[in-house]
């Protein structure tokens, strides 16, 4: 775990502790490193309600609820599918906050999209988000990447209040 990611994994950790928010994760292309890299922190216990691996385009519909349809239409790197994900999430584990990825990781383009493409989105009950990503190098690299900016969009909707649009800021 880089530096940088322990440090913001603590930073969610206890900023939704102080604010008494719990946070779901859906995760494709990290395979659980979200919700893994959340719970090497002290106390995570208080705010990680969950995750959902959904690597498998077809258990993003059957255990995340993303619509099939959608699936079949547009491939699983799609902002609406993340959307989706994040949504089901939140909802299977009745989270306050949900993030969730899906994406291209690597070595091979995937649903006629480049490698390093993720979209990550943010859902709470009031409020959501969706972002691509143009993340660059190996296939770590990229999985890295999408967990620091998936703990950085979870604290942005802290220290925005409950408003998830981006935002450039230093974290």
């Amino acid at each position: 775990m880089a530096a940088d990611t322990g440090y913001l994994a603590t930073r969610v950790v206890h900023t939704y502790t102080q604010r008494g928010l719990t946070v779901a994760t859906c995760e494709s292309l990290t395979a659980g490193l979200v919700a893994g890299t959340l719970a090497t922190v002290p106390g995570a216990s208080k705010v990680l309600r969950g995750g959902l691996v959904t690597y498998a385009t077809d258990v993003k519909s059957g255990l995340a609820g993303v619509d099939a349809g959608l699936l079949e239409a547009v491939g699983a790197v799609d902002a609406e599918v993340a959307l989706q994900m994040a949504r089901g999430a939140r909802r299977a584990c009745e989270a306050d906050v949900a993030v969730a990825c899906t994406g291209v990781a690597g070595p091979d383009a995937q649903d006629g999209k480049p490698v390093g493409t993720v979209f990550i989105a943010v859902v709470t009950e009031d409020d959501e988000s969706v972002c691509e990503h143009a993340f660059e190098g190996d296939r770590a690299a990229i999985r890295q990447q999408t967990v620091d900016v998936c703990c950085e969009a979870l604290l942005r909707i802290t220290s925005c209040g409950v408003s998830l649009n981006p935002v450039e800021d230093d974290l």
